[in-house]
């Protein structure tokens, strides 16, 4: 539950301290029930996630929606980043850069469609005016971000298998087709950091990260699909509000109808 309906709730026990306990705790249960068959907990938050927040943690919609709404982050970043720095990425980078905006909008298509039926809880992105100040700051967004995404994927891989279903069996798949594609992201932004990309044995998932000068060097992993989401407003990025650091909002249709194509790209279905 959110922290503004925490308040709200806690509020009428406070104001209501005369009361019994029970006929308190009576009350905070009717009007939680009122303002959700009003859809007004998510507007109290003016949360984007309001919703996932209050569900089963890693319940299958919880994690497409989750996923979809990260794939619309990282189409934007992608596509945007080469845009705003220009000849400040050398030539290599840039395509690659490109080319992971290709393949996110097209992760983001694959998650969104009939198929899988997620749906994103918001098309609109506060990206902090930080990520697009320099090359460094670029390739560091995109080496946390996709170790966001390779954490979740792996997540979201588990919770499927486990299922024991064969379409259980099909998303966990997809999942981690996915993953390992951000694995391939966040190597080739370590490099271009004029580190070493490859410095994985195994993609990290609960593990701490042990990648030096990191904002998140020394940080865990994740085991429940909103802890992804808290690790990139932590960074600042907002969704479908600011956040909580100095930036513009990007929307994604917008964005991705100029997001580029790189002929040399390919497997781009999935079977």
């Amino acid at each position: 539950m959110s922290e503004v309906n925490n308040h709200l709730f806690e509020t009428i026990d406070r104001q209501n301290s005369h009361l019994p306990a029970q006929t308190r705790r009576q009350l905070v249960k009717v009007t939680g029930a009122a303002l959700g068959s009003m859809g007004l907990l998510g507007y109290a938050t003016s949360d984007a996630f309001a919703k996932v927040k209050t569900a089963d943690a890693n319940s299958v919609e919880n994690l497409a929606a989750v996923a979809a709404t990260a794939e619309v982050l990282a189409t934007i970043v992608n596509t945007v980043g080469p845009e705003k720095l220009g000849g400040k990425l050398d030539p290599v980078t840039a395509r690659n850069i490109r080319a992971a905006a290709q393949q996110e909008k097209n992760h983001y298509e694959l998650l969104t469609s009939s198929a899988v039926g997620g749906k994103a809880v918001t098309k609109t992105i506060y990206v902090p005016d930080e990520v697009f100040a320099s090359e460094a700051n670029l390739l560091t967004t995109l080496v946390v971000g996709d170790q966001v995404f390779i954490n979740a994927y792996l997540l979201a891989t588990t919770v499927f298998a486990r299922q024991g279903t064969l379409s259980g069996s099909k998303f966990a798949r997809y999942t981690a087709e996915i993953m390992a594609t951000e694995a391939v992201h966040r190597a080739l932004a370590l490099q271009s950091l004029g580190r070493l990309g490859n410095d994985r044995t195994y993609a990290k998932f609960g593990q701490r990260e042990m990648a030096p000068g990191l904002p998140t060097t020394g940080t865990p992993g994740f085991y429940r699909i909103m802890d992804a989401v808290a690790v990139l407003e932590s960074a600042g990025f907002g969704f479908g509000k600011p956040g909580s650091k100095p930036g513009v909002a990007y929307q994604y249709d917008e964005v991705s109808a100029r997001t580029p194509k790189d002929p040399d790209v390919n497997t781009i279905s999935i079977s």
